[in-house]
């Protein structure tokens, strides 16, 4: 039976910080559990800060199923968990079942993995302090007022906690995440 891993979506998370993590998951041998607000479907966006702009510019992306509403979620069944980004997470993050099971990830000392706006979900969740990460700069702030520790580095690994900055870092900080995942998944079945 695989392990389950947890991954967080909303309307307009960002494509490639959710879908990257997806597919790594079903790699690895992990059945990967997408969670939003409400099982349905959500429109993913692409975000990328264009030649000239500073600011994001939002296209829409594919579409993915929540198979499962955070309400109904038991954060026991799950090996770990990934906070996606784009501008999902600064609205789902006042969800009290998302709050839950952040916190769940965070007290027993599973594998976390987090990307770009993904931190204002463990932030809001008060699960930060002291805890170095990486996020998208504009993020900083949410970091930082609520105790945590801004790396601008492409891949923070904090004990159980890994995180990069955006999608473009996928490739640095997803292989230390996975692997503590390969080791939770060892642990458990000795």
């Amino acid at each position: 039976m695989k392990e389950k891993v947890l991954i967080t979506i909303g309307d307009a998370t960002e494509t490639v910080d959710t879908l990257y993590p997806y597919f790594r998951l079903i790699e690895g041998g992990y059945e990967p559990v997408v969670a939003g607000p409400e099982k349905r479907r959500f429109q993913m966006v692409l975000h990328e800060v264009k030649p000239g702009w500073t600011i994001t510019k939002e296209w829409e992306g594919y579409t993915l199923e929540a198979t499962i509403a955070f309400k109904d979620v038991n954060p026991e069944e799950y090996l770990g968990i990934f906070f996606s980004g784009g501008r999902a997470p600064e609205y789902i993050r006042y969800d009290k079942d998302l709050v839950r099971i952040t916190r769940h990830f965070f007290e027993k000392n599973k594998p976390i993995g987090c990307v770009c706006h993904g931190v204002e979900i463990p932030a809001y969740a008060g699960c930060v302090k002291g805890r170095r990460m990486a996020t998208v700069p504009k993020c900083r702030f949410d970091l930082e007022v609520c105790g945590g520790i801004f790396v601008d580095e492409p891949c923070v690994v904090d004990g159980n906690l890994v995180s990069g900055r955006t999608f473009w870092d996928h490739g640095h900080y997803m292989g230390k995440w996975m692997a503590l995942l390969d080791a939770a998944r060892a642990a458990k079945a000795k």
